[in-house]
């Protein structure tokens, strides 16, 4: 087995690899114009933030040996980048071009974070409701075998990742596993692997599944209804590693349990309230034509009026004042019950120093575009390779390097692809994590998760497995939904 450290220096040391590769070939295309109207890719500055990402980017890769959360880099580099930036056009004698870029990366920013601030307070509102802890004791209750377990954890991680994004659903499930599976880490390894793989996939056919597609959703590139072309290329991406997997799971019984988990009061209503939300972000992109923040927003008031209506309720219901006097000295008052919710405190359970590193990635690879890094990048891959084959390729880069950077360097090159392509390099930086347990955030949550049983190297056992689901999920959506 490979230790961690090693792991993570072999890591760091590709993402680096393919960052210069990148690099050495954008500077073929130095003569091309950023967002600016001058490049400044050899120029003094440019080269100077290259290497600041470049060296961020590495300690963000390092983040499980250094101890360093991975925001911490990035929103110095972003800084720096931006100071740089300035600096270079104020010498030009352009006081407006920087500022004007950096204005709408933080637009785009605050439309995203807004949105998956709203999205990840719901999540978990259900989850302090314990939606996701009754699933969990309901299917450990059932004492199925261990393939169908295998089959169900795998189905379920495919189809609520598309509602609850592939992170969490690999965490829900992933305890699922480990619960059927108590004393047989072979199962379990399996078991984990099948659940990355679907819930990348379940993730990479709607907008709400994965940060790539409510990004892409978001840039206005594929519509709501149009990420539904990729269900089946995505199924089959989950079934083929699926089934050849399922072939190797051994015989016998999963762990059962008596434990009883029920709801919290309101539980179903929050849910209810979710699916409600989506519906109102989708109904104010498609018919209002306003930003799906909006609709977000606006369901996260509702729910905070849910909880205020729900406390009030409970402190109606509360028993009567505690015995006084003698009385007092022999009769314990009865413990109160928690309030149903706190808005303000689920807020703090939020992933903030993801939604920190997202800020820091948008603006560093904004900061290159400015400086005309992506024009040279794109005009290698989309042109002198082809929108195919350069779609494909960020599917496999997505697998070493986190696919937010990927997806956001690809929406600022904006390449002149068709709403195929659009499609098909969604799917594949959504599913092409799954080729590396380091390569989606679902795996390397999961790895934290059941550590010392799912690991890079049980992950990497079944990489041929998945590279064929990979593959074929590619042909299959060129196949139905074109290419061209």
């Amino acid at each position: 087995m490979i230790p961690r450290m090693l792991q993570s220096r072999i890591v760091s040391a590709i993402a680096a690899l393919c960052l210069l590769f990148l690099v050495a070939n954008a500077a073929h295309a130095g003569e091309q114009v950023g967002t600016g109207s001058v490049s400044l890719t050899g120029h003094w500055a440019g080269i100077a933030c290259l290497l600041i990402f470049i060296l961020a980017y590495i300690l963000v890769m390092g983040e499980e040996f250094l101890h360093l959360r991975k925001s911490k880099p990035m929103l110095v580099a972003a800084g720096l980048i931006w100071v740089l930036i300035g600096l270079a056009y104020a010498r030009l004698g352009d006081s407006h071009t920087a500022e004007a870029a950096v204005r709408h990366n933080l637009l785009e920013y605050a439309e995203l974070f807004l949105f998956l601030l709203a999205a990840m307070t719901y999540v978990n509102t259900m989850e302090e409701r314990q939606v996701f802890d009754a699933l969990r004791a309901w299917l450990v209750a059932r004492r199925l075998s261990l393939r169908a377990m295998f089959w169900i954890t795998g189905l379920l991680a495919f189809l609520i990742s598309p509602i609850a994004d592939n992170l969490t659903t690999a965490l829900i499930m992933g305890a699922v596993t480990m619960a059927v599976g108590a004393g047989k880490p072979r199962f379990m390894a399996i078991a984990c692997v099948n659940v990355v793989v679907a819930a990348n996939a379940g993730g990479a056919f709607s907008p709400f599944g994965d940060i790539t597609t409510l990004m892409v959703w978001q840039a206005g590139l594929v519509s709501f209804g149009g990420f539904f072309a990729l269900f089946v290329p995505s199924l089959v991406n989950w079934l083929v590693p699926a089934f050849i997997m399922s072939l190797a799971i051994e015989k016998g019984k999963s762990q059962s349990s008596t434990e009883r988990i029920v709801m919290q009061p309101g539980a179903l209503v929050v849910v209810g309230l979710f699916i409600a939300t989506i519906t109102m972000a989708v109904c104010f992109r498609n018919f209002l034509h306003l930003p799906p923040v909006i609709g977000m927003m606006t369901g996260l008031g509702i729910l905070k009026f849910y909880g205020f209506f729900q406390n009030y309720l409970f402190n109606r219901n509360r028993p009567s004042a505690p015995p006084e006097g003698l009385l007092a000295e022999f009769e314990e008052a009865p413990a109160p019950k928690a309030e149903p919710f706190d808005i303000f405190k689920l807020l703090q359970k939020t992933e903030w120093d993801t939604l920190m590193f997202f800020y820091g990635v948008i603006l560093c690879v904004g900061g290159l575009a400015t400086l005309g890094y992506l024009a040279g990048v794109s005009d290698l891959l989309y042109t002198g390779l082809g929108p195919t084959a350069a779609n494909i390729f960020v599917g496999i880069l997505s697998a070493v390097i986190d696919n937010i950077p990927v997806m956001f360097a690809v929406i600022s090159m904006n390449p002149d692809m068709s709403h195929a392509q659009w499609l098909l390099v969604t799917l594949t930086a959504g599913v092409g994590g799954s080729l590396l347990s380091i390569g989606s955030a679902a795996g390397v949550a999961l790895m934290g998760q059941a550590r010392g049983v799912y690991t890079f190297m049980s992950h990497l056992k079944w990489a041929w497995a998945i590279a064929l689901g990979y593959a074929a999920s590619i042909g299959l959506h060129l196949w139905i939904n074109g290419g061209k």
